[in-house]
């Protein structure tokens, strides 16, 4: 059993949860994840760890209700306990000093960013960071983010926070003032495949995180495999990062379409079942 200790909202449907897995924090890299079940009956979900804390032996992950595990762990309280964690996963964010990196996020995808935008910072790097969301409500770790870049962006849909416009003008904002090494993108797929193009322009190596699409988190489903220059590749055990560039993005939205017609159907069948609880 792994106990909730803290959990707060950043904005009205995604939730910051601190959990209690003192070997995971000890051993998570940034571009890790984990794999939870709440209960016996539960589905599994891989989720992001944001961050970790050794001395207190927690990790932290930040979900947004989309499915019915997530809306089941948003609803979740402190002291509750998860039934299953699993971690750390995945291939670790290659973390280098290579002069100046931009780390682009879109919506929720910034939570997984943030843990890079610390490594990339702590190795001695010029990090800029740009957020986006669709409204400033939406805007989550602003002052996470700020804390460890030497710059930060932050683009909305309708300028209500920072500049108006998508994540793809404060990218190229940044490309065409100074040199940059390096970027890294995370956000919905079609935000990725966008940023990709932005950089590719400019010969930028650009890594994306393509965290969206897994499913089981093992490799035994083969839901999360994408095409990567041509090759197979499964998001789960060979990533989640790959190089944006070679990433077929028109491929990966057209995957995650797949699973909506029962994720849906799932959802609705969720909250029927919570009717006799809330009447």
């Amino acid at each position: 059993m792994f106990k909730i200790i803290k959990k707060e909202f950043l904005s009205k449907n995604v939730a910051r949860i601190i959990i209690e897995a003192p070997y995971i924090a000890k051993s998570r890299k940034a571009g890790n994840f984990i794999i939870l079940r709440i209960d016996k009956n539960g589905e599994r979900i891989p989720l992001t760890i944001a961050d970790a804390n050794i001395e207190k032996g927690t990790i932290t992950v930040i979900a947004q209700k989309v499915g019915v595990t997530s809306h089941k762990l948003c609803d979740m309280n402190v002291g509750d306990t998860i039934l299953d964690v699993v971690g750390p996963l995945g291939t670790a964010t290659h973390i280098a000093n290579v002069g100046t990196v931009l780390c682009a996020g879109g919506g929720v995808g910034v939570a997984p960013l943030f843990p890079i935008v610390q490594a990339m910072k702590f190795a001695g790097n010029r990090v800029i960071t740009v957020i986006a969301a669709r409204t400033k409500d939406l805007v989550i770790l602003e002052d996470e983010m700020r804390e460890y870049s030497d710059e930060l962006i932050i683009m909305t849909d309708d300028g209500s926070l920072g500049e108006k416009g998508l994540v793809t003008l404060g990218m190229e904002k940044v490309i065409q003032r100074e040199k940059v090494n390096e970027a890294v993108v995370i956000g919905p797929a079609v935000m990725m495949k966008f940023a990709a193009l932005a950089t590719k322009k400019y010969n930028i190596p650009t890594v994306a995180s393509l965290n969206t699409i897994m499913v089981d988190g093992t490799g035994m489903c083969g839901a999360c495999r994408v095409s990567v220059g041509g090759k197979t590749e499964f998001v789960c055990v060979n990533g989640p990062e790959f190089d944006a560039h070679q990433v077929n993005f028109d491929e990966m939205l057209s995957r995650l379409n797949a699973y909506k017609e029962k994720e849906a159907t799932g959802y609705n069948d969720y909250l029927k079942s919570l009717e006799p609880i809330l009447n």
